[in-house]
């Protein structure tokens, strides 16, 4: 069963909170305030916030300005996993994720489900990694921004839960560029 293992250190992880959005600004930006706080809270690092539209290039652009920064170990994204014409995020970043985590998706549609009921079938939400840096795209309500952080990641991001956390396989990530596959 998952626990806390008191006994290792908390180590905090460089965060950033991208929200694709075409009708909010920062300042009216609930989803990503939630994310923020709790990122906060629970004593890792933010290390960046923007907001950009519903544009494929532009969300591609952010985060691999972020990736390609080297200092950030996440992205978690808010915003566009619907179905609408304009909800291209899940579009723009799953070309670039080099492992799919097919996990995150199920599981967060579990917590859903039992929140929203079938409502949930309406969230594209998806993750992956891309070079050395884990990528979450979460539907752009507050609701759904504390399910999946506080039905996953804050768990998988905290070292200290056990069995296993994406902490621990951090500085693994790069395995493969480093045996020149």
């Amino acid at each position: 069963m998952s626990r806390i293992d008191e006994s290792r250190p908390f180590l905090p992880v460089s965060i950033a909170v991208l929200t694709v959005s075409d009708t909010r600004s920062l300042a009216e930006d609930k989803s990503g305030d939630v994310l923020v706080n709790r990122i906060e809270a629970a004593g890792h690092r933010l290390a960046d916030r923007a907001l950009v539209k519903d544009d494929v290039e532009a969300i591609r652009a952010q985060v691999m300005q972020w990736i390609d920064h080297g200092e950030i170990d996440v992205v978690i994204t808010t915003g566009g996993t619907g179905f609408t014409g304009r909800d291209v995020t899940p579009d723009a970043l799953e070309p670039l994720f080099e492992k799919r985590m097919d996990g995150f998706s199920t599981l967060f549609h579990q917590l859903s489900f039992v929140k929203i009921g079938t409502s949930t079938i309406q969230s594209r939400a998806t993750a992956g990694v891309t070079k050395t840096t884990f990528i979450f795209c979460l539907p752009g309500s507050p609701g759904a921004c504390k399910d999946g952080w506080d039905g996953i990641l804050k768990m998988q991001l905290d070292y200290r839960h056990m069995p296993c956390n994406f902490v621990e396989i951090m500085p693994r990530l790069d395995e493969h560029l480093k045996r020149g596959a």
